[in-house]
């Protein structure tokens, strides 16, 4: 693992509507690495999620997000994406009409493009992944997720279970192959099979060429992910930092005792 973090987040402060939600938060994720941040309703983690990959209704009103060494603050979330920062969605939205294999190669075409040549989001004047070439790619990560392959052919999230939905943002994760991948409460809705399958596939994925953020309000995600580093997030700042034994004391002891240390230690 580097020395040097590939996502640096700095002091960050974010306000949605004029309500700031973040309070100096600081967190750095390097490749190889697997971080869980966990903490209460309303802490910021979804803030945090939504901030790192652009979402424009996050005000950032100071601190850094820094990635491989560079500001990402004002860069669009397509650009970030590109940069190799990934996403999976809380609550994936169904986009009728289009098929989950022509999503993907659509997808990962426009993740292969180069910058200069795609910096407004239009498709690469460039073919990209050809058919062939991205059946195999396809066939071999769903068999990763243990996905039917007439999943491929299903309009993208429509009529999906929520495991389905989960199973589908971890399929892109495994074809756009990120450096960074940010997972938001993916755990939410998931039954016990559909949580392993998940995790399985997270756990095939993580390694040296990417590290993980997994936001969670539960321990449970992490029976089957291991992290080596768990933070907590209360009231918008990293109150505790710890290894993954931590997580099992969240479990057994909540989150109040946090804030009574916060309130303690304040001046």
């Amino acid at each position: 693992m580097s020395d040097t973090p590939d996502l640096a987040v700095r002091d960050l402060h974010v306000a949605v509507e004029g309500k700031e939600i973040l309070k100096g938060l600081s967190v750095e994720v390097r490749k190889g690495e697997i971080h869980a941040l966990m903490g209460p309703n309303g802490s910021g983690k979804s803030t945090l999620a939504n901030t790192l990959m652009g979402h424009p209704r996050y005000e950032v009103t100071s601190g850094q997000i820094l990635f491989k060494g560079q500001s990402i603050l004002d860069m669009e979330p397509d650009e970030r994406s590109r940069l190799g920062l990934f996403m999976a969605f809380q609550y994936p939205v169904a986009i009728p009409g289009v098929s989950v294999a022509n999503f993907l190669r659509s997808a990962l075409n426009a993740r292969l493009a180069p910058s200069e040549k795609n910096g407004n989001g239009a498709m690469p004047r460039k073919k990209g992944i050809g058919p062939k070439e991205f059946r195999t790619l396809l066939k071999e990560q769903m068999g990763l997720l243990r996905m039917d392959e007439t999943f491929a052919g299903r309009y993208l999230n429509d009529g999906f279970s929520g495991g389905e939905k989960k199973r589908a943002e971890i399929l892109q994760m495994a074809i756009l192959r990120p450096e960074i991948a940010i997972m938001d409460e993916t755990d939410s809705g998931l039954d016990i099979d559909a949580l392993r399958i998940v995790s399985e596939g997270v756990n095939a994925l993580a390694g040296p060429h990417m590290g993980v953020l997994v936001i969670t309000h539960y321990q449970r995600i992490l029976d089957y992910i291991k992290p080596h580093f768990v933070h907590v997030i209360v009231d918008g700042r990293i109150s505790l930092s710890g290894g993954a034994e931590l997580a099992l004391e969240l479990e057994n002891r909540g989150y109040d005792w946090v804030r009574d240390q916060d309130e303690v230690e304040a001046p």
